[in-house]
């Protein structure tokens, strides 16, 4: 088998930009993504689609990005990534919902390579309920389970432990969503294993349209204030992850990436009340209690 080029990754990525895209469009069925496409002066460029104002969508973007050049100091000491000249590529995607019954939803796959010769894989799915309904919890994390059965027996149990710890407000205490999965550092040791996981990533990016319809196929009433506010406090909070902790974000920063793209996962408006804690026994009062690492979905 040839070996899979870097270039034949990043084709297969922007393609996949565009099956997203192409799928999502459907499924909200008033809203368009604009395109934007953008060279980075340090070597490599990239294409962001934003969707504003959808039925469903009231912001989501899906963003492919090849990028190349020098390791700086910063990115060696933030990064631990060794070598002179770097090369990274892949699709991110983040779908914040206009009716807080919806979820926000977040996709990334990637590949970086260095000049040393080393290359890996990352990526992965997670979901951010503003309020969680265990059914659907529980239907997304079996869906990325069989998935990740395709790949290995073993994958969807160590990942999803990843995704918990990596999708984490220590500062909170509380975790993102309901987690999902997640993987960072997969090495390929021959050019049939990079295949394979390169099927897997593109498995995973083509299944987060499916997985975005399931969650959004319910109609609800037009939402009270309360409710919005509730979205509004809750989107804080991804605001709060992505800024602190997110590597994507921080990446894409030190690598003097470009803004408006890096910071496309931000939804459209957030609210921070002080030591706001919901009343025991109401819907917001029971979606902090799923906010726990090492919680079981089925």
């Amino acid at each position: 088998m040839p070996a899979l080029t870097s270039e034949a990754i990043a084709n297969q990525f922007q393609q996949l930009q565009q099956f997203i895209a192409s799928k999502l469009t459907e499924i909200d069925g008033k809203g368009n993504f604009i395109s934007d496409e953008w060279v980075r002066k340090e070597g490599g460029g990239g294409i962001t689609m934003i969707m504003e104002g959808g039925a469903k969508i009231i912001k989501g973007g899906v963003a492919f990005s090849k990028v190349e050049g020098p390791i700086t100091a910063l990115m060696r000491d933030q990064m631990t990534m060794q070598g002179a000249t770097f090369l990274a590529t892949g699709v991110s995607v983040v779908m914040h919902s206009r009716h807080p019954m919806h979820p926000t939803m977040h996709m990334n796959v990637r590949y970086f390579e260095t000049d040393l010769g080393e290359c890996w894989f990352g990526g992965g799915i997670d979901l951010t309920p503003i309020y969680v309904d265990i059914d659907h919890a529980k239907a997304f994390h079996r869906a990325l389970k069989e998935t990740c059965d395709s790949f290995s027996s073993e994958s969807y149990t160590k990942y999803k432990e990843w995704a918990d710890d990596y999708f984490y407000l220590p500062h909170r205490e509380e975790t993102r969503g309901v987690g999902g999965i997640f993987f960072d550092h997969l090495k390929p040791h021959d050019v049939v294993e990079r295949q394979r996981i390169m099927e897997f990533c593109l498995g995973l990016g083509r299944l987060f349209p499916s997985l975005y319809r399931d969650q959004t196929a319910l109609s609800f009433d037009t939402p009270s204030e309360a409710e919005l506010r509730w979205q509004a406090l809750r989107w804080s909070r991804y605001v709060e992850y992505n800024l602190l902790f997110d590597r994507g974000t921080k990446f894409g920063i030190i690598s003097n990436g470009r803004t408006e793209s890096i910071l496309l996962s931000m939804p459209p408006n957030a609210q921070w009340v002080y030591n706001y804690i919901p009343k025991e026994g109401t819907a917001e009062f029971q979606t902090m209690i799923c906010l726990k690492k090492e919680k079981t979905w089925f």
